[in-house]
């Protein structure tokens, strides 16, 4: 892998959506998602990037679709697959790109918790529910909760998601479909956190997305059981009460409130030191997680 740092991609001739990570390119019936090593915090794209950081989320969630071997969208990561103006630009587009089917996607986030944190923890210590699912009272943060909880959320083009109930899901897009994918999206979590502890992990909740191909059927779509799209806890350091460390951007979030950035203007630029550590935590998780056999 390659540790160039790619902030933007380029390929004329195809209509292109830039998202705060992903470029992704419209071929008609299929689509190219490119993971760059763009990175966000608060709400911004911060003016650095992250070496490599594209490649090793690509080959996490390459991994976890093989793993898991639920119905998906990727057709290849093979750049002899693509057209040729992604060929004959590796530099752009190697190791970090998938071809794949475009699906209409379920306009909700699949969230799946098993422990109480972030947006679940301010939800709790409000009204002891999250999304509408009442929790026992006494819980710390980092609790682990006593059995694992859907909590969807709407998705937002810009701005934070927005947890909601449910039931306020199935009236959105179908009781059916809702059911089919809470209880997918809930055994894609309680299998990954098993094996995430194998190595050494916890895995504290994720985000997943699925669309309906031109079957009907509905699969997995975009990244899956990343460090960007889930949190990871190394278990030996886990105590309840206090926010673990994360093997994602917590480093630079933690790094972003030190400094007088008011989070309303252009973010400052990154410190190498900030950059390789970040860098270092993409790393470890995916070494962790795709290494064989359990630690």
């Amino acid at each position: 892998m390659t540790c160039e740092t790619v902030l933007q991609t380029n390929a004329p001739g195809f209509p292109l959506r830039r998202g705060k990570v992903r470029d992704v390119y419209d071929l008609g019936d299929r689509l190219v998602i490119v993971t760059t090593d763009r990175i966000s915090a608060f709400d911004w794209i911060m003016p650095n990037g992250i070496p490599g950081k594209g490649q090793l989320l690509t080959s996490l969630t390459c991994f976890w679709l093989h793993w898991l071997n639920e119905p998906h969208h990727l057709l290849s990561t093979d750049l002899a697959d693509f057209p040729s103006v992604f060929r004959d630009h590796p530099e752009q587009f190697a190791g970090r790109t998938m071809l794949v089917k475009k699906t209409q996607v379920v306009p909700v986030e699949c969230v799946a918790r098993g422990y109480l944190l972030g947006s679940g923890w301010k939800e709790y210590r409000a009204s002891h529910r999250v999304c509408g699912i009442p929790l026992p009272e006494g819980l710390q943060e980092a609790d682990r909760l006593p059995s694992p909880i859907f909590t969807p959320a709407t998705k937002a083009e810009h701005g934070h998601d927005e947890n909601i109930s449910f039931e306020a899901m199935a009236t959105a897009i179908g009781q059916d479909t809702a059911e089919e994918l809470r209880d997918r999206t809930m055994a894609v979590y309680t299998r990954a956190a098993d094996y995430a502890q194998q190595h050494g992990l916890i895995l504290a909740d994720t985000k997943l997305e699925w669309g309906r191909d031109d079957q009907g059927q509905i699969i997995l779509i975009d990244e899956v059981l990343t460090p960007d799209s889930s949190r990871y806890w190394p278990a030996d350091r886990y105590r309840p009460g206090s926010s673990p460390p994360s093997f994602d951007k917590q480093y630079l979030r933690d790094w972003l409130e030190t400094t007088n950035w008011d989070k309303n203007s252009p973010p400052p630029g990154l410190p190498e030191e900030i950059i390789q550590q970040t860098a270092e935590k993409y790393r470890e998780a995916v070494q962790r997680l795709t290494r064989s056999g359990p630690r």
